[in-house]
């Protein structure tokens, strides 16, 4: 069952009086959010952030006592029974965001609730002083336009800093043979949270298990991008008004997409979803992907007809074909690349109702001409991110 604690002060006068209210220290209204932690609300399947917790010894009413009495007050915590259960955080377990296995159904209403918040704040509220005094790192050893500035973008518009460097595996001390911990324990000397992009898949559980500061993974190798997975189920939801029984066709490099891998492990979520694949045979979807949707009841197919899909699916998920993960091999890109494209024809069998995806950059696989479509989603799919991150950032900092 939910618990929150509402409080309220009264001057110490042998008895307590609830009709001479006051405002409890800021010492206190800043450790209320960590206190949900501590009693056991917030666990993680990585290394919890002493950073942000108070002493584990002390309970709750002690905490609140021991605060107060620097005031000549005492603070009455009462516990109240209909307030939502994510509300003290009761849900959101996460000191990183490393990948999309990490969430389940009622996380993701949670976040896309804050994320509407956030979308608020940065349309209604300029100059939000939400994380003021925070310090964001980007670590970012992959090229990046709209997760790092989402991300960047995001930070400032709550108030917050951000450390950034665009190229960390040329321009950093990784170039001279610093392995990922070090710079990982050098970096969280410098900042709050660090988000990071890496060439090696498994490179984000690395750096959380290394961090006493939040990691949020923002893309690893071929692994996976959880943090765009979340904007684009959020999307799907606000593009077609719901998650529960849609068919989503993911096209394109599925073998080497972590968008995609990340996107299927959320879908898998949800009820009655029928997933498509559709890929030429050197990109093909991984069988533990396959294996997990299974495992999980969701149906899957794949198919070689893009049109045939685009008639049944209510989101048609573009992808790139990937050149920087084929190495040497540029006979076997050639061979995927330019093999489903959607353009104007793909346009014409897809349902009115549904939308094409892509997470972007794109080169030929979307022309052009399906841009002026009300169903081309792709850019206000971007534009989403930015509310997506700027939620996980005040989670993670502040909590909800």
């Amino acid at each position: 069952m939910a618990v929150s604690s509402s409080l309220f002060t009264s001057a110490f006068q042998g008895s307590m009086s609830l009709s001479s209210r006051k405002t409890c220290n800021k010492d206190f209204m800043f450790n209320h959010s960590s206190l949900s932690k501590q009693s056991g609300y917030l666990k993680s399947i990585y290394p919890r952030n002493p950073r942000f917790l108070p002493n584990e010894k002390l309970t709750k009413l002690e905490l609140t006592n021991r605060l107060s009495e620097r005031k000549g007050a005492l603070c009455c915590a009462l516990e109240l029974d209909n307030t939502p259960s994510f509300s003290v955080g009761k849900k959101f377990q996460l000191d990183d965001v490393i990948e999309a296995q990490q969430f389940d159904k009622e996380d993701l209403s949670a976040i896309f609730e804050v994320a509407r918040q956030m979308e608020l704040i940065e349309k209604n509220s300029p100059g939000s002083q939400i994380l003021k005094g925070y310090l964001m790192a980007t670590l970012f050893y992959e090229p990046s336009t709209r997760t790092r500035l989402s991300f960047e973008s995001a930070m400032k518009r709550l108030g917050g800093e951000v450390l950034t460097t665009e190229n960390a595996r040329e321009f950093s001390s990784a170039a001279k043979g610093e392995t990922l911990e070090d710079t990982i324990r050098t970096v969280e000397g410098y900042s709050d949270i660090i988000v990071m992009r890496h060439f090696a898949s498994g490179a984000a559980k690395r750096a959380a298990a290394t961090a006493d500061i939040p990691i949020i993974n923002a893309g690893d190798g071929p692994g996976q991008h959880p943090t765009q997975a979340l904007l684009d189920v959020y999307t799907i939801e606000r593009e077609i008004g719901k998650l529960d029984g849609i068919k989503v066709g993911l096209v394109g490099d599925l073998a080497n997409g972590r968008t995609v891998r990340s996107l299927a492990y959320l879908l898998a979520k949800y009820k009655d979803v029928k997933i498509y694949f559709v890929s030429p045979d050197v990109v093909k979807m991984k069988d533990d992907i396959k294996d997990y949707l299974t495992s999980k009841g969701i149906e899957w197919e794949e198919s070689a007809d893009l049109m045939e899909v685009a008639t049944e699916c209510d989101v048609v998920y573009q992808t790139r074909i990937q050149r920087e993960r084929f190495g040497e091999r540029i006979d076997l890109y050639e061979e995927a690349r330019g093999k489903y494209i959607v353009d104007r024809r793909v346009l014409g069998a897809m349902p009115k109702h549904a939308v094409v995806m892509h997470p972007l950059p794109r080169l030929d696989e979307i022309t052009v001409d399906v841009d002026s479509d009300p169903r081309a989603a792709y850019f206000r799919q971007a534009k989403n991110g930015l509310y997506i991150r700027m939620a996980l950032l005040k989670l993670l900092l502040v909590g909800w």
